[in-house]
């Protein structure tokens, strides 16, 4: 048994979750493990108890209990080898860059962070992003693999900081489109419903949960719709919880198209040219900045702009993401 130690959390792990600050620093330690060490109030986060999912600071302190010596050295993970044309592919994604921060456009199917069987993704390939910056870039929110679109990265530890505190605050609006199976009733409102994660084999899943979950908001529009077969939605999580809009649009009867998770057979329809897809882009985000809001957009991907096509949708009907959805309150 290793004794107590009290560690400061480094710049570079700035902005990201104390439990995979544990991951990255104490990898031998198992979930369920770290799990019993916080309800317990062994693991302080300057002197307070800590929760899993609590965002970290540079130069805050962790109280680590002793923790149990592995009597074999914890298995490693495949190192990300980025392939010679990484630099490239991600340099053509950005569509916004100053002092602070990035935007790229994610592409469906690149993870943004590593875990197991994934040996390629973004965190892994950020030092194409560098343009001469000191630090490297920093993740401040996040995609689900297979959705698209807008993705903001900081520059540096102290612009992380103040995004992460933006997007608590809930300050930036996000926009997405989604193609959805059916036509929701009513076409425009609000969806309040709470969620909790449930253990499988398969990885997390989401599910409603009145009692205990916790509280997530979708603000939807229809955009457009082919009769009650296939609708355009533009949502705007109010919350971030995980999958929520995948889990939302289910809920309400018209799952996202390809998302046969919480859609099952029912999102993948036959005669549509990518029915297997996810089609959910992040496709607008508004953030503030010290010149007021910056608005930065994404287009559709391949996938999804096949299925507009077949669908008779146009883009360019829709010039503003964000007409017509209340702002976050």
């Amino acid at each position: 048994m290793s004794g107590v130690q009290t560690l400061t959390i480094a710049p570079e792990d700035a902005e990201i979750r104390l439990d995979r600050w544990f991951k990255r620093h104490f990898p031998e330690l198992a979930h369920g493990r770290l799990e019993k060490l916080l309800r317990t109030g062994q693991i302080r986060l300057d002197g307070r108890r800590a929760e899993a999912g609590d965002r970290v600071a540079a130069g805050q302190s962790v109280r680590v209990p002793p923790l149990p010596q592995t009597t074999a050295p914890p298995p490693v993970a495949a190192k990300p080898v980025p392939r010679s044309d990484d630099a490239e592919f991600l340099q053509r994604r950005v569509l916004y860059r100053d002092e602070d921060l990035i935007v790229i456009d994610k592409p469906a199917g690149l993870a943004v962070q590593g875990g197991t069987g994934t040996t390629r993704h973004l965190d892994a390939l950020l030092d194409a992003l560098r343009f001469g910056a000191a630090e490297r870039p920093r993740l401040v929110h996040r995609l689900d693999k297979d959705t698209s679109g807008v993705l903001v990265l900081a520059r540096s530890a102290a612009a992380a900081a103040r995004l992460g505190a933006a997007f608590r605050g809930k300050a930036v609006r996000k926009i997405y489109w989604a193609a959805v199976v059916g036509a929701p009733k009513p076409r425009q409102g609000r969806i309040d419903q709470s969620l909790s994660k449930l253990p499988g084999p398969r990885g997390e899943r989401m599910a409603p949960d009145d009692e205990n979950g916790e509280r997530a908001i979708t603000h939807y529009r229809t955009v457009a719709h082919a009769g009650d077969r296939f609708a355009w939605l533009a949502l705007e999580p109010v919350t971030g919880r995980t999958h929520q809009l995948r889990v939302h649009c289910a809920e309400m009867g018209t799952p996202i198209l390809g998302d046969g998770k919480y859609g099952g057979a029912a999102a993948h329809p036959a005669g549509l040219p990518q029915p297997r897809k996810l089609h959910l882009h992040a496709r607008a985000i508004a953030l503030p900045r010290p010149r007021g809001m910056l608005t930065v957009t994404a287009p559709l991907p391949a996938h999804m702009r096949e299925t507009w096509a077949f669908l008779g949708f146009a883009e360019s009907d829709e010039p503003d993401p964000f007409a017509g959805l209340a702002p976050p309150r």
